[in-house]
């Protein structure tokens, strides 16, 4: 078995069991399971592990962040419960019974566009290279471009449109490819669909807007005539012809006999959908795409634009929670296919870099904190570079007052970026290489929305947070208090955890604490019943069966656990009480168990209460005093450096 296999154990549990396991799988950085009965996973328990970064749920499915070590963790897990994984495809199609219509279709919306990311972020990475080159005068005192001074640079910028052209001139092409590998009907026929909507022998949709009426080629059929216009860039166009050809070949497939299934299915097909392309449904998907990109142009550009901007910047990040943030890449497409740049795609990346700077305020605010930077370093840096998951449901979310000022920062953001008239020239850079994207007359306005979604957010948290650190922290009585600022504080020593006798935990004679199985420590044969916290720290386990132990994380990384009595497990809790919950933070001193040590003696079991160093963290230096009487919350039991 592999180093995961206890973690994995306690995720089975906090997931509901091998029971309530539909279906699983993982992904680069996240187990990904679908659940009979999502409301049965104790969400609190699984964020306490310390292997879990985060949880959220999207598209019917229950994901849990493991970080790059998923596919380890994943083969213990799999092992452990027994039962077998399965493909990214059959989870998502397991996923839909948790999902209601809206919920199916954008995640159908999703699925479409994911495979085409990759293109869409290369070609938007190429144009915002050949802008710098052909399109910002920075020689011979500003009339002139590098393109302008250097053939070879004109040479490269013409090579490079090769590709930029391919990507977003033929996004029918991948889009009706997309639709048809989601679907499983037969991907080459998807390609030739889109090919047909974007030939030569078309008017470029591009040209469409200065052609005269009467110069528009058209196919004439004698009664009636069809323009022979073309659908470059155009997405819904081709997501509905997409559809036609996939119903019409799953059609003839179920009617048509298996003798000349090959001929008839994909002849009949690809000519209806052709047909209906270019007859019906591209038509059709012209006049609505057009009339979305109308409105959210308006909203953009029209007398309301900067109560507009606010709006969709502050909401952009809850939709990426829903799943509906995929909607605005085939707004943006269109935007762009229609007014030649979108102002929505810089409002996106602001709001990236927003939570970023949220989450830079986390790193700040828990910098004594080693277990949370581990996830705030990684989160941080990557929604700078445009991914913004790990950042909200990791470390945000968690808090949820980062959220929001992310949230506000990124509409202050979003109200400079189109009182300004932002632009960019493609999509799929997000983050700080979202600049690249950027039309060069924008480029400037861009940066300083860029400085407000930087400075914003990370002031709002770092204010708020040290004001919500610092009242929970003026309440604090003889309860724990549920707050972080706990693990800020530099922990140098653990002191007493009950009044008695502090013996080495090899004269506790128990086989697994005195061999040091678990660990190094020393243990107290009480003279009271409360254990009381050794240090400033966050409780990470319980045991809520039994009620007779519980683990700290100390902010030096450092995790102890405090046993009380020996075979105590076997008492069922009778006798022993809680103060905390799992994932308080308490300070030292605060009440942790209350045990009753006439119940453990009739029980037949001894009452010394054990404190075992699981892992040392950054601790150097340990030292045990034991052979002393000490004196609960006051006495030095151990120190260390």
């Amino acid at each position: 078995m592999g180093k995961y296999e206890n973690d994995a154990k306690e995720l089975l549990e906090f997931v509901g069991g091998k029971q309530n396991i539909a279906a699983i799988t993982h992904c680069v950085t996240r187990m990904r399971f679908v659940l009979n009965d999502p409301s049965a996973a104790d969400v609190a328990k699984i964020e306490s592990m310390k292997v879990v970064k985060g949880t959220f749920t999207q598209a019917g499915q229950f994901q849990v962040i493991i970080g790059n070590t998923v596919a380890d963790f994943y083969n213990d897990f799999v092992a452990v419960a027994g039962i077998e994984g399965v493909s990214k495809d059959a989870v998502k199609k397991a996923a839909k019974q948790n999902q209601n219509a809206l919920q199916r279709a954008i995640s159908a919306l999703a699925e479409i566009f994911a495979p085409l990311i990759p293109a869409i972020i290369t070609g938007g990475l190429i144009l915002g290279f050949r802008n710098c080159i052909d399109s910002m005068y920075l020689f011979e005192n500003g009339t002139k471009t590098l393109c302008d001074i250097s053939q070879f640079w004109a040479g490269i910028d013409s090579f490079l449109w090769l590709i930029g052209e391919a990507v977003f001139h033929m996004l029918p092409v991948g889009i009706c490819w997309s639709v048809t590998r989601k679907m499983g009907t037969t991907q080459m026929l998807g390609i030739v669909l889109g090919l047909t909507l974007v030939s030569g022998q078309l008017l470029n949709a591009y040209s469409v807007a200065s052609t005269a009426a009467a110069d528009i080629p058209y196919w004439d059929f004698g009664y009636f005539h069809i323009n022979m216009i073309g659908y470059q860039a155009q997405v819904l166009p081709a997501i509905l012809a997409a559809f036609v050809l996939v119903y019409l070949e799953k059609f003839f497939r179920k009617i048509t006999p298996q003798v000349v299934s090959m001929i008839v299915v994909p002849f009949c097909s690809l000519v209806l959908a052709v047909i209906a392309a270019h007859f019906i449904v591209g038509p059709i998907g012209w006049k609505i795409g057009s009339a979305i990109s109308q409105v959210v142009y308006a909203g953009i550009t029209g007398s309301f634009k900067v109560i507009f901007g606010a709006i969709f910047g502050f909401v952009y990040a809850p939709l990426v929670i829903t799943g509906l943030h995929h909607m605005t890449n085939a707004i943006d497409l269109q935007l762009i296919a229609d007014y030649e740049g979108t102002m929505l795609w810089p409002m996106i990346a602001l709001s990236n870099i927003a939570q970023g700077s949220a989450v830079l305020g986390m790193i700040f605010l828990q910098r004594k904190d080693t277990e949370a930077q581990e996830v705030n370093i990684p989160a941080c840096i990557s929604c700078y570079l445009g991914v913004t998951e790990p950042a909200i449901f990791g470390v945000n979310l968690k808090h949820v007052f980062p959220f929001v000022c992310g949230m506000i920062g990124s509409a202050c953001a979003a109200i400079v970026c189109v009182a300004t008239g932002t632009i960019a020239n493609a999509i799929g850079v997000g983050g700080i290489p979202g600049i690249l994207s950027i039309r060069p007359s924008s480029i400037a306005t861009f940066a300083i929305a860029m400085i407000f979604a930087l400075i914003i957010p990370f002031v709002l948290t770092v204010i708020v947070g040290k004001r919500k650190f610092s009242a929970d922290s003026s309440d604090h009585t003889d309860a724990p208090q549920n707050t972080e600022e706990v693990m800020n504080e530099e922990v140098t020593e653990l002191k007493a955890f009950l009044s008695g006798n502090v013996i080495p935990v090899s004269e506790v004679n128990d086989g697994v604490f005195s061999a040091g199985i678990m660990g190094d420590g020393l243990a107290i044969e009480p003279e009271n019943d409360i254990v009381y916290a050794p240090a400033n720290g966050k409780i990470v386990t319980l045991m809520d069966d039994s009620r007779h132990a519980c683990a700290m994380s100390l902010a030096n990384g450092m995790q102890i656990l405090i046993h009380v009595g020996l075979d105590t497990v076997s008492m069922q809790g009778d006798g022993f009480e809680y103060f905390v919950k799992l994932g308080d933070y308490v300070k030292e001193g605060d009440p942790l168990i209350k045990f009753d040590r006439d119940k453990i003696r009739q029980a037949g079991f001894r009452d010394v209460t054990m404190l075992i160093i699981a892992e040392e963290g950054n601790a150097k230096n340990i030292k045990m005093n034991t052979g002393i009487k000490a004196t609960e919350k006051q006495t030095q039991i151990i120190s260390f450096s």
